[in-house]
């Protein structure tokens, strides 16, 4: 037996000891072994990925709040800990520099090319290690507190109101674009926000219904009638990237199996994500976590054609990586996060994908 095998036998009795019991031991063509392989080999890339700074980067635009973000909810969705585990040291520094580059609220590095994208995974990110810091305590050596994290998800979380307040039309009206600022909205940069929201509210932060309902009349706005899905804006075509955003928004927020997101599953059935697609990880997340939430035949037709997908693709260097596109040229470590939490919907170890 070579050295990576025993390595990565080692990772995967460390990462997976208590695996979900309600998961089925085979499911279609993937297996769940082989699912926690992959995991196992793309956290064993991220892990080495990691910037001397405790950052993680975009390779088009350099360290970044929403790739680290990524990366540390990609060790939490597959069951690790800040400061516990083989991975904890590396999630904790993660954090922290998240923390550090927090500025009148945002959660933005300095070369963030979509400010609102980067703030709404952050502040993601934020709430769950919250609810994780505070189920598992805080080592009194630590920099790293709850108190600490609930304080800039409290500050992050004001950002996102804000900016929601902005005046728009009322076709954009409750949702948010690219900037704090911005007078229009759209449905990716939306989905982002509206999980942070429900995550902060999961996590006991106080989060007004008033803003959640808003969001979802925007979300709502977005999905199209003749061809069934969800568009990039009101009016717009729907593509199965922005369909699986749809129905994961409207899931989480009290619209499971609604009207609007049957329509857009049905649409997904017959035209699913395809690994040549544009934005095929960002899809791949979307519409893993979102038909999960939808459950029933609806996640077991979309689970092993898609996970099979991703491991079919999966890099000899445990890395995922995007055939052309903003994808490519966001590179491994963007790829590698969003296969990740596609694949680990099923462990359910972060709040946002319980059902």
């Amino acid at each position: 037996m070579d050295r990576f095998t025993l390595t990565l036998l080692f990772i995967l009795f460390a990462i997976f000891p208590f695996a979900n019991s309600s998961r089925h031991s085979v499911f279609g063509q993937v297996p769940n072994d082989q699912i926690d392989e992959a995991i196992a080999r793309g956290l064993q890339f991220l892990s080495q990925a990691q910037e001397k700074d405790h950052s993680w980067k975009i390779d088009s635009f350099g360290s970044s709040t929403a790739a680290t973000s990524l990366s540390v909810m990609a060790f939490m969705a597959s069951g690790q800990s800040p400061g516990e585990g083989p991975y904890g040291q590396q999630i904790e520094d993660g954090i922290l520099w998240v923390l550090d580059h927090q500025l009148n609220g945002m959660l933005v590095h300095k070369k963030s090319h979509g400010p609102f994208y980067s703030h709404g995974i952050s502040t993601l990110m934020l709430a769950e290690a919250v609810g994780m810091l505070k189920q598992n305590g805080a080592d009194a050596q630590s920099e790293l507190t709850e108190e600490r994290c609930r304080k800039a998800l409290e500050e992050a979380l004001e950002v996102i109101l804000k900016a929601q307040n902005v005046d728009k039309p009322t076709r954009h009206a409750g949702g948010w674009r690219y900037q704090p600022t911005s007078r229009d909205s759209d449905l990716s940069v939306t989905g982002w926000q509206l999980l942070a929201l429900r995550a902060a509210r999961n996590a006991g932060c106080n989060v007004p219904a008033e803003n959640i309902d808003r969001a979802v009349e925007y979300v709502k706005r977005c999905a199209t009638v003749n061809d069934p899905g969800f568009a990039y804006q009101p009016g717009s075509n729907p593509t199965a990237t922005r369909s699986g955003t749809g129905i994961l928004a409207l899931e989480i927020c009290g619209e499971h199996l609604s009207p609007a997101t049957l329509r857009a599953a049905e649409g997904l059935r017959a035209r699913p994500l395809k690994f040549n697609d544009q934005y095929f990880f960002y899809g791949a997340y979307y519409c893993s976590v979102g038909m999960f939430q939808m459950g029933g035949r609806y996640w077991t037709d979309t689970r092993d054609p898609l996970f099979k997908t991703l491991l079919d693709e999966q890099q000899p260097d445990g890395s995922w990586l995007a055939n052309h596109g903003s994808e490519r040229s966001a590179g491994k470590v963007y790829c590698t996060t969003m296969a990740i939490l596609a694949l680990a919907v099923e462990y359910q170890y972060l709040p946002i994908y319980q059902r």
